[in-house]
């Protein structure tokens, strides 16, 4: 069996800006080298899950995976509460939570993510004091910060069980059915959780989506009153002040192994909580790989060294880079180019020469676009390479939305993927 490399780029996608001439910046970035891997292979464009889903990257990955995320996805919050160590027992509930900035009223929010500059001693502190100083009456919980402005919470109800087929408090997503989907638009206002149309009457929704709505109360009071914000607003900082909910879930997926499946041993190193999570429940080893430093140019080429070293002891290596998402949620086009073009200068640049063509398949995509324009998720499909193992050539000339259109690849749904490279490295 042929080495199967298989690197995701977060949020890659985008479409096009007048102020990049009319181009995403994938196509406005200069990249030589995935335009290199474009040139020898077949290329074409990826409905991560579906036609007309704006995916969050957990739903994306597992159907990158090649699962069917309808079947096996139970919410992204019980995904990161298992990739951060915390016991999860079916009918808690566990869910992704972002520290944000409230206003005066405590429901207008300012900031979603608390302007990018929560540190990590910061984010401790407020945690551990969530932990301490707030009470729910008839549930337990715990409350775990995990990167930036991020954390998971996960309540234990002591009268009965939880459904996790809730809203999210968190405006910015929608939900449908157990999915969790990305407003291109929506009220800067604090959301009220209540159980999800046809849940109404089911006792433990309404009993989790009333504990979630005094946790988020509650855990306010406490982060007005903190000494951390008070700190934070002495030096013209944005407060932490209240946390937005969403992706609730109330038990693990139960993923068959990726082993069993393809009958081929897969390692992975990812960044985000979610993704180790997915990584984990389906079988896949995690690399652990050093924190990262904050600079491009040191962070990537170690990344770089790290995957061609651990190709000897996996038949596939799963890389999830989240560097594009993140400005395209704030709008900066700019710096998502210029992340793009780092991507390909000090990732790909060392990659490319260490790696035996005949015997690797290497696949390039997207999690989703993450648009700058909308500041959002979107479904718009996302460009895909495949080159190695004598994949023969389709005449693109470089890796963008615009030549992906035309790439003899055609449209591809996410789950399609993995069997795809998995017969070309038996071939």
């Amino acid at each position: 069996m042929k080495k199967i490399i298989y690197i995701v780029l977060d949020g890659l996608g985008d479409t096009p800006l007048a102020e990049l001439n009319n181009k995403t910046p994938l196509e406005a970035a200069t990249t030589p080298n995935l335009d290199f891997l474009a040139q020898k292979g077949e290329n074409g464009m990826v409905y991560p899950v579906d036609k007309g889903v704006a995916p969050e990257s957990d739903i994306a990955v597992i159907s990158l995976l090649g699962y069917d995320a309808q079947k096996y996805y139970s919410g992204r919050g019980p995904l990161e509460a298992f990739a951060e160590g915390l016991e999860l027992n079916e009918g808690n509930l566990a869910l992704r939570v972002n520290f944000a900035t409230a206003g005066p009223d405590g429901k207008t929010i300012t900031d979603r993510r608390v302007g990018r500059d929560l540190i990590s001693e910061e984010a401790l502190n407020l945690a551990a004091e969530i932990n301490s100083r707030v009470a729910l009456s008839g549930a337990t919980f715990e409350f775990k910060h995990t990167i930036s402005h991020r954390a998971v919470l996960l309540i234990k109800g002591m009268r009965s069980k939880l459904s996790g087929f809730i809203t999210n408090t968190d405006p910015a997503y929608d939900r449908k059915g157990v999915f969790s989907v990305a407003k291109e638009k929506f009220a800067n206002t604090i959301i009220e959780s209540q159980p999800l149309p046809g849940y109404e009457n089911l006792q433990e929704a309404r009993e989790a989506a009333a504990l979630l709505n005094e946790f988020t109360r509650k855990s306010s009071v406490v982060l007005n009153n903190s000494l951390v914000n008070k700190k934070r607003i002495s030096e013209n900082k944005l407060p932490a002040n209240i946390i937005l909910s969403r992706d609730a879930g109330d038990r693990l997926p139960k993923f068959p192994s990726i082993e069993s499946i393809y009958h081929a041993k897969f390692g992975c190193f990812v960044q985000m909580p979610v993704e180790r999570g997915i990584a984990l429940l389906t079988g896949m080893e995690v690399i652990a790989i050093p924190q990262s430093t904050g600079h491009l140019d040191v962070d990537y080429p170690v990344w770089t060294k790290i995957a061609l070293s651990s190709m000897s002891q996996y038949d596939g290596v799963y890389i999830h880079i989240k560097g594009p998402d993140e400005p395209a949620h704030d709008g900066e086009y700019a710096r998502k180019k210029e992340i793009i073009e780092a991507i390909d200068k000090f990732f790909f640049s060392p990659f490319i020469p260490k790696i035996n063509f005949e015997n690797t398949v290497i696949c390039i995509t997207a999690d989703h676009s993450t648009v700058c324009s909308k500041k959002a998720h979107t479904a718009d499909p996302v460009p895909i390479l495949i080159c190695g193992a004598n994949v023969p050539s389709d005449g693109s000339l470089s890796f963008s939305e615009r030549a992906a259109k035309h790439g003899s690849l055609g449209e591809l749904k996410g789950r399609e993927i993995m069997p795809l490279l998995v017969r070309l490295a038996n071939g």
